[in-house]
């Protein structure tokens, strides 16, 4: 996809990765406030978010200093009836093997947590719904693990 690289996110390659433009066949949210002068460039979140979710086009990005480095990559979020939160979040806590215990010990690796109930973007099925959490590819979610640290702002849109 394009803006998506497979690189660390310093240097040269993060600072000039390509931010794609929005989809032309769907509008993007604007922040709440419908202030768009703050937004990251074709996303729906604002400059403050370290990680962008859109939920409307089962996209994410990683932004920093108002610019998405990675992104957008694909995502899978919560089935209906268990839909994944949306708004503004802060990173929880973050565990690199962490097991469900919700749903028989199973895997989430590169879980990083950032709503209540237990709710993370880890890697997962991109093409299966979730109870909730936002599912991503193996490269994807080591990535947000990596970049992400507790405290950073997470956008749900």
């Amino acid at each position: 996809m394009l803006g998506t690289f497979l690189g660390p996110l310093t240097g040269p390659v993060a600072a000039n990765a390509a931010t794609p433009a929005p989809s032309p066949t769907a509008p993007r949210a604007t922040t709440p406030s419908g202030d768009t002068s703050q937004q990251v460039p074709g996303t729906p979140c604002t400059a403050t978010a370290k990680a962008c979710i859109d939920l409307a086009h089962n996209e994410a990005w990683l932004v920093k200093d108002g610019h998405a480095v990675r992104g957008p990559v694909q995502i899978n979020q919560g089935a209906p009836g268990e839909n994944t939160p949306t708004g503004t979040f802060d990173v929880q806590w973050k565990d690199l093997h962490h097991r469900s215990k919700e749903f028989n010990n199973a895997p989430m690796k590169y879980s990083v947590f950032f709503a209540p109930g237990g709710i993370a973007v880890h890697q997962g099925n991109v093409h299966k719904k979730s109870a909730g959490c936002v599912h991503m590819s193996a490269a994807n979610a080591a990535a947000w693990y990596s970049y992400l640290h507790v405290g950073d702002q997470v956008q749900v849109r």
